[in-house]
């Protein structure tokens, strides 16, 4: 099926105002600062619009904790995965196509070792894992334009594209009830994780393992985060357009939007560049390090203070990790149900800056929006009524209360967190935006401290633009 391309070579219309950031958002700034002296993550990019004006754009902190003393080879090998037409990435990159200059600043750039002790600069052209970000930049995207195209209908059943969806051992008759709207609306009564990483070799066999999996509620009668049902939304999408999330995205996004430093899997000679998010190497014990179940924990009320800087425990008192793959986790994902997928999957495999995703927060905000109608933007970030309770909208979440997004985004906010760290919230109300990136998942999950000071540095961003 080809669908119709967008108009080439169209630009973001941010205008750049940030010559006095450093002034207006000092104490947002010494908030992220703190944070990484405190060791709540060693790296962090984030970028601010308001009203058409890209008012914020910083980089701070490391690669790693300076604190650590341990050399790390630089650059992740290759991780074994199912070759996908357009997914591949271990080969020599290829000439980029015009208006679409893919990572043109990094090409053929040496590799950069990771120094000891982790201290390497992040730079505002760092690119960051965006873990579940991926969800909204990229999958819920892609469902909106198809949906624009008529090409997706949002109360089909899941079941009438992907017929798999039904071949599970126990028959449910509940599955045929699964909708498109409840895969995005996390309301289709799957779970919000399993591991299938654990016994999935190939793309093919976590994806049959996603769409066997057995409910573990009535369709639409509670709101669970569910990485799962977005991998069967993924699987349906890619039937709908006949392209893979990757190539679609790269066409009808990335490209249209000048988001030129965002990407599924890095190529290798850039991985050396990316802040790690995790350390895979054996000699400790494993716990659920990629299950990214963020906004559940949320709501549970699991909030960890912030620690007080000192050297990382070693040995046996070091926190557990994931072992899984037998490496520092840099430059690819690091979700691993993602991995097994090849690093194209519709819950998590996304690189991007905070630049590009002020680019994208601002086509959401514009009124002529470059890929999209106002009406589909105003439908899919609008709260659902039901389940009773959720605050979720059509891929995207709004404020619950206590918020991630703080105390004064407006109830028109939707935004999205990933679990690497990485945050994303859009004000219509205010035409207000703010890009958060981490890799507080380095050097392993168990530091959840970004939880506590993301609503305070949005808070102090929001009272500096009201001061200003």
């Amino acid at each position: 099926m080809n669908l119709p391309m967008p108009p080439p070579h169209l630009k973001s219309t941010l205008h750049e105002k940030f010559d006095h950031q450093d002034e207006v958002f000092a104490q947002a700034f010494t908030i992220l600062q703190q944070a990484i002296d405190q060791q709540a993550f060693p790296a962090a990019s984030l970028a601010v619009t308001h009203q058409g004006n890209l008012v914020a754009l910083k980089a701070v902190g490391h690669f790693t904790y300076k604190a650590q003393s341990e050399e790390f080879a630089a650059g992740a090998p290759p991780f074994s995965r199912t070759s996908r037409e357009g997914g591949g990435f271990d080969s020599e990159p290829t000439t980029p196509k015009p208006g679409a200059p893919f990572l043109a600043s990094f090409a053929r750039k040496p590799a950069l070792s990771l120094p000891k002790g982790g201290d390497f600069p992040v730079y505002l052209s760092t690119l960051f894992d965006l873990a579940s970000l991926t969800k909204v930049v990229a999958t819920t995207t892609m469902a909106m334009l198809l949906y624009e195209r008529g090409l997706l209908d949002l109360e089909a059943p899941a079941a009438a594209i992907v017929p798999e969806f039904t071949t599970d051992k126990e028959k449910d008759p509940r599955r045929h009830e699964v909708t498109l709207h409840m895969l995005l609306a996390h309301s289709s009564g799957l779970p919000a994780h399993e591991k299938f990483y654990l016994k999935a070799h190939t793309r093919e066999e976590l994806q049959q393992a996603a769409f066997t999996t057995p409910l573990a509620a009535n369709p639409g009668t509670q709101a669970v985060y569910s990485d799962i049902g977005f991998i069967i939304l993924g699987a349906a999408l890619e039937r709908l357009a006949d392209e893979s999330l990757d190539r679609f995205c790269q066409r009808e996004i990335f490209a249209p939007l000048s988001m030129t430093h965002t990407t599924f899997n890095p190529p290798l000679e850039i991985r050396a560049q990316i802040p790690p998010t995790a350390d895979e190497r054996p000699g400790s014990k494993e716990e659920p390090c990629g299950s990214d179940t963020l906004f559940d924990k949320l709501r549970a009320g699991s909030v960890r203070q912030l620690p007080q800087a000192s050297p990382p425990q070693s040995g046996s008192q070091q926190a557990s990790r994931s072992t899984f793959r037998q490496r520092v986790i840099q430059g690819e994902v690091q979700d691993e149900n993602a991995s097994v997928l090849g690093g194209v999957a519709p819950q998590a495999g996304l690189f991007s800056t905070a630049a590009d995703l002020a680019k994208f927060a601002q086509a959401m905000l514009s009124p002529v929006n470059p890929i999209l109608r106002p009406e589909t933007v105003a439908l899919f970030t609008r709260r659902e009524p039901t389940p009773p309770g959720t605050t979720r909208a059509l891929g995207w979440d709004t404020p619950s209360n206590p918020s991630q997004s703080g105390k004064y985004f407006s109830a028109q906010s939707y935004g999205h967190l990933g679990y690497t760290g990485t945050s994303l919230w859009i004000d219509p109300t205010r035409q207000l935006s703010i890009t958060l990136l981490t890799n507080r998942t380095w050097p392993d999950c168990s530091n959840e401290a970004i939880k506590q000071l993301r609503p305070k540095f949005h808070n102090a961003i929001i009272e500096a633009l009201n001061k200003d």
